[in-house]
């Protein structure tokens, strides 16, 4: 029987700045916490958009809304695939209350995503050869 995992991504923005979070996952690897969007899974039956709004309030208390779809994700563990969809959200506010989950969070500028994410996920959005900007303008090539 085939297995599957549907997650999602929050790519979170308030004004210039994108929210990332500091979150635990394995005592056996180098970084035991590590930086990242906001991501989770899709409940039974759930729409992934409210998914992701939902995941976000969830780990921030923040209120976003969804404006687009960025990109999409795999990759395989163990014996499930897991397929992901990241989104662009807006907050309301910067106001972040952390779930107990995570470590800590920043607010960071486009130019900082080197610093803060893995490599893999900065690759996955590379090769959609789109990226937000800070200046208003809709989508920046990377290349």
């Amino acid at each position: 029987m085939n297995k599957y995992r549907i997650m999602v991504k929050g790519i979170v923005k308030y004004g210039e700045k994108y929210l990332v979070v500091k979150k635990w996952y394995d005592d056996r690897v180098d970084l035991p916490y590590q930086w990242q969007f906001i991501d989770g899974t899709i409940d039974f039956m759930e729409d992934p958009e409210k998914a992701a709004v939902r995941n976000v309030y969830e780990q921030t208390q923040l209120t976003v809304e969804v404006e687009r779809t960025l990109y999409t994700w795999s990759f395989t563990t163990g014996d499930v695939f897991n397929i992901g969809i990241a989104y662009l959200c807006l907050a309301a506010c910067e106001a972040v209350v952390i779930s107990e989950e995570l470590s800590g969070y920043a607010w960071i500028k486009r130019d900082e995503f080197a610093d803060y994410i893995s490599k893999n996920i900065l690759e996955d959005i590379e090769r959609t050869g789109q990226l937000p900007l800070d200046d208003g303008a809709e989508y920046s090539e990377l290349s």
